[in-house]
């Protein structure tokens, strides 16, 4: 088994499920007890940022056309 530590759970990448940190679920049992036979889990990685939506995304999430978009604006 691998796990992996993920913000607020953490991630049994063989079955790709996510585990929260409660006392009360069995999968969070098995994985204390995993670490406690001297395991460590994969720690965990920040996801990169998006990249900022381009002026085309823009656009095309506001649902104007460049018609209507420049008739508000006047142009």
């Amino acid at each position: 088994m691998i796990y992996q530590l993920q913000e607020g759970s953490i991630l049994r990448a063989d079955t790709n499920e996510c585990i929260p940190p409660d006392p009360a679920n069995t999968d969070y049992q098995a994985f204390l007890k995993w670490c406690e036979e001297g395991n460590t889990p994969e720690p965990y990685v920040e996801p990169e940022p998006p990249a900022p939506p381009t002026p085309e995304e823009k656009l095309a999430a506001s649902g104007l056309t460049v018609e209507e978009l420049k008739a508000l604006l006047g142009l």
